[in-house]
């Protein structure tokens, strides 16, 4: 009896010490924030109603302050690791704030998440681990996919030379989210695009789709692709397009460079 009482004596101890420190913050304090509710994030976002519903129920408790925060995240160090992820999590992409983001930068988080979640990067190993039913399934992620799309169709005409100067610039505000010139990023490298057969960069992970599509990039092609790349390739990661016409001649005159 004596052993089991000292047991329990030196968990509560323990237990009481975690929770002590857990009021320490040393990766900052997501808590400080208040909380304004499932309820209020993304109410005004242009985006479908499914995808919102998505958004909120899977990735509300990093990604916002609306965080449900469980008994255990408040005892140290377990709660020094779940706040140093939420307070990166909410860095790359803030739910609650979304509405304040430029036209641009969400649709560069739009990207990213759907090609985060079809990848299955997201949400996180370390959080499926204590959510189970976290995992996006199947038709969750292709709800996903209709991120960023246009309701009405893009512009069907490609007509005239783009301008290479403005399309760096489209290149900086849509592109750079996923893609680099020299480096893979989530989408492969994009300096000597033009010209190059798709999938062929050597060590990224194509959608079997998109390598074995045959397709080679020019200024039908590429306009094709950055007008609905799943009109093009079904099975693909890229999850928007670029939906004025204009700025997608302009991107492919630097792509050409």
């Amino acid at each position: 009896m004596r052993v089991w009482v000292l047991a329990f004596v030196t968990v509560v101890a323990v237990m009481g010490v975690g929770y002590g420190l857990g009021n320490l913050h040393p990766f900052g304090d997501p808590r400080a924030e208040p909380a304004e509710g499932l309820g209020t994030l993304l109410r005004g976002a242009n985006m479908p109603a499914d995808a919102k519903a998505v958004l909120v129920a899977k990735c509300a408790d990093c990604h916002s302050n609306a965080t449900r925060w469980p008994v255990y995240a408040r005892i140290a160090p377990g709660s020094w690791l779940i706040e140093s992820d939420i307070v990166e999590a909410r860095k790359k992409m803030d739910l609650s704030r979304w509405e304040t983001m430029p036209v641009e930068q969400q649709q560069v988080l739009m990207a990213k998440i759907f090609q985060e979640a079809k990848s299955g990067d997201m949400p996180p190993m370390q959080y499926r681990l204590l959510h189970w039913d976290a995992k996006l399934s199947q038709g969750e992620v292709h709800t996903l996919s209709m991120l960023g799309k246009s309701g009405g169709g893009s512009e069907a005409v490609f007509a005239g030379a783009g301008d290479a100067v403005r399309g760096k610039a489209v290149f900086e505000k849509r592109c750079i989210g996923c893609h680099a010139l020299e480096a893979d990023r989530e989408g492969p490298r994009l300096a000597g695009v033009y010209g190059r057969k798709a999938g062929s960069v050597a060590g990224f992970a194509y959608s079997p789709g998109l390598k074995n599509s045959g397709i080679t990039w020019n200024d039908a092609t590429l306009e094709r692709w950055l007008s609905d790349p799943d009109l093009v390739v079904k099975d693909n990661n890229m999850s928007i397009g670029v939906p004025k016409a204009e700025e997608r001649r302009d991107l492919i005159a630097f792509l050409k460079q």
